[in-house]
């Protein structure tokens, strides 16, 4: 392996400037896009059901189309990024989700669109696990890539209200084509910026493990197609039973291939050991909690106090301009006390903030109501979720970074479609009886139980946690579980060499 050109060398300043700073804002961006588009096209959909002859019963493939094809390939895009390289992997998947975003915005029928979607996902799974893996590659570990981290996650975590925000804007002043359309010249952006200003990873020639790809998509397909289909139908449905029956005989052979592979999709080792694997878990469960917030502060703002999209947009503000100020600190309250002390600050201020929310009842306005929930939530947001990235990044082997990215955001869409599918239940039974606003509150109530039990979760995870070297064996153990993985991978060659051998 040879040495960067100079102009590529890592920079080692803790600040973010010049050509670093510009790669990242690309990743940034790239991860904006993706999880804007999970939230945009749903403040649209009353006017592509009207302009494209939707059924109600199909409008919600508009959706379902798009998160099966991410879920689905998510697992498998992580090694094909090892593969390909990070860099050649995200320009790859931008280019097709633009180009299905351009299909999408011109299309006449509903099949069209629900095309375009699936290729949509298809493009946002390939460019997706990239964006961790580039932002470790580009930066160098300590200060710098904990202030990237935050910047990172703020772009994940902002992503669903500016999607509100910005699908209600453009919908009511361009149509609804316009969220569509607005993902072409982002797009172009980026794939110029990525180009001119990121660094590539090394690509690993190992065989691609097509058993493991297989069974983790129909795995993952399977489901996230049962939990939706719980959620919009029963539980007893038997399109959801199907799908569950699949999706575990799909897991069984999963673990039954990658235990004998010597290159597998999906890297076993990480849920060997409860001192690795409670992140990922961890990582499970906080969507599936915060699904209640995004989902039904967006019902309660509309069906009850009667917001029209945009307003509704607007009221999860507050949520977004407290992470964006928290998330400032972040850097420097993880460098002074650690991953574990953070992130389980984070934890609680995200269980408190939903419990406090599933207090939410008919004479509840927003000042009353939604105000205070949402700025303690974007506070709990704004400390969680960097520092468990940093810890389930830090666990990685060099050489598995792409899976372990692939891995913890299929996590996080999991974590998103058991929410749907639990909270809605909880939802749609009190409902009946009780009214859309009690409904609501017990929903919320049960959002604050996942939240509930990832804080346990992590708050046990035990204080002494191995730390795993570039060769897959445990190093010393430590006394801080999260404040000692960091600097033991600290200690490695960086994350990812670079091209030009």
């Amino acid at each position: 392996m040879t040495a960067a050109p100079p102009s590529l060398a890592i920079p080692t300043t803790a600040r973010l400037t010049g050509r670093t700073l510009l790669g990242l804002i690309v990743v940034f961006i790239t991860q904006l896009m993706l999880v804007v588009d999970a939230s945009i096209v749903n403040v649209a959909l009353p006017h592509i059901q009207n302009e494209l002859g939707f059924t109600a019963a199909n409008l919600s493939w508009v959706v379902t189309s798009y998160a099966l094809a991410f879920a689905g390939l998510i697992l498998l895009s992580g090694r094909i990024g090892s593969m390909l390289g990070a860099r050649r992997a995200l320009i790859i998947g931008v280019v097709v989700f633009i180009a299905a975003s351009a299909l999408g915005g011109f299309a006449v029928t509903p099949e069209m669109l629900i095309f375009a979607r699936v290729l949509q996902g298809i493009g946002a799974a390939l460019a997706a696990p990239s964006t961790l893996v580039l932002l470790m590659a580009n930066t160098v570990p300590g200060a710098q890539r904990n202030r990237a981290m935050s910047l990172f996650v703020l772009a994940a975590g902002s992503g669903g209200a500016i999607g509100l925000i910005l699908g209600g804007v453009l919908t009511t002043s361009l149509g609804w084509e316009w969220v569509m359309f607005v993902n072409v010249p982002i797009g172009l952006v980026i794939i110029a910026g990525a180009i001119a200003f990121l660094r590539e990873t090394d690509r690993s020639p190992a065989r691609l493990d097509v058993g493991g790809a297989l069974t983790s998509t129909i795995a993952m397909v399977a489901l996230v197609y049962g939990f939706t289909t719980a959620a919009e139908s029963s539980w007893t449905d038997p399109r959801t039973i199907a799908a569950f029956v699949v999706a575990a005989a799909s897991l069984v052979a999963l673990v039954l291939i990658e235990r004998r592979h010597a290159s597998p999709v999906v890297q076993l080792h990480y849920f060997a050991s409860t001192r690795t694997a409670v992140p990922f878990w961890v990582m499970l469960l906080v969507p599936a909690g915060m699904f209640g917030f995004f989902y039904f502060a967006t019902l309660f703002t509309q069906n009850v106090l009667g917001y029209d999209p945009l307003g509704t947009g607007l009221a999860l503000l507050p949520f977004v301009g407290t992470m964006l100020i928290v998330n400032q600190f972040t850097p420097r309250l993880v460098a002074a006390l650690g991953e574990r002390v953070v992130a389980l600050a984070g934890l609680t201020g995200l269980a408190g903030g939903m419990l406090w929310m599933a207090q939410l009842g008919t004479a509840s306005t927003f000042l009353t109501g939604i105000l205070g929930p949402a700025l303690v939530l974007g506070f709990g947001a704004g400390l969680t979720f960097a520092p468990i990235t940093s810890i389930v990044m830090a666990q990685a082997l060099r050489s598995e970074t792409s899976q372990a990215s692939s891995l913890l955001q299929g996590m996080q869409q999991l974590g998103g479609s058991i929410g749907v599918a639990g909270l809605t239940t909880v939802f749609a039974a009190i409902a009946v009886s009780g009214g859309e606003a009690r409904g609501i509150a017990a929903a919320l109530l049960g959002g604050t139980v996942f939240l509930t039990v990832a804080l346990v979760l992590f708050a046990v995870w035990g204080r002494r946690a191995p730390a795993v070297d570039d060769e897959g064996t445990t190093g010393q153990e430590t006394t801080d579980a999260a404040s000692e993985l960091v600097p033991e991978f600290e200690r490695r060659e960086p994350v990812a060499a670079f091209a030009g051998d």
